[in-house]
């Protein structure tokens, strides 16, 4: 992984630690928003990962139907219908 994707993760990881035991919990989604983020730059690298990982926040509000959307093994910034066990990353 290269510099972008680990300073990536670490400030999502900052986020987990210091700033969102401050709030409730309030993700409509299961893996939480942040660790998406994280897997999704993990499985498709900083770019494609980032983007994924900020279309899933946006879709994380009030209306949402919310559930299981795991990082698909496809690029996809829309939610992950097909998998309701997490798929098996390469």
């Amino acid at each position: 992984m290269n510099l972008i994707g680990r300073s990536i993760i670490f400030l999502v990881r900052g986020y987990q630690r210091f700033i969102s035991p401050l709030f409730p919990p309030s993700c409509r989604y299961y893996p939480s928003c942040s660790s998406y983020m994280i897997k999704a730059v993990q499985v498709h690298g900083a770019p494609k990962g980032f983007l994924m990982g900020i279309f899933r926040i946006l879709r994380c509000q009030p209306f949402a139907k919310g559930g299981i959307d795991y990082v698909p093994t496809y690029f996809s910034l829309h939610k992950n219908m097909k998998d309701q066990e997490e798929p098996e990353y390469h």
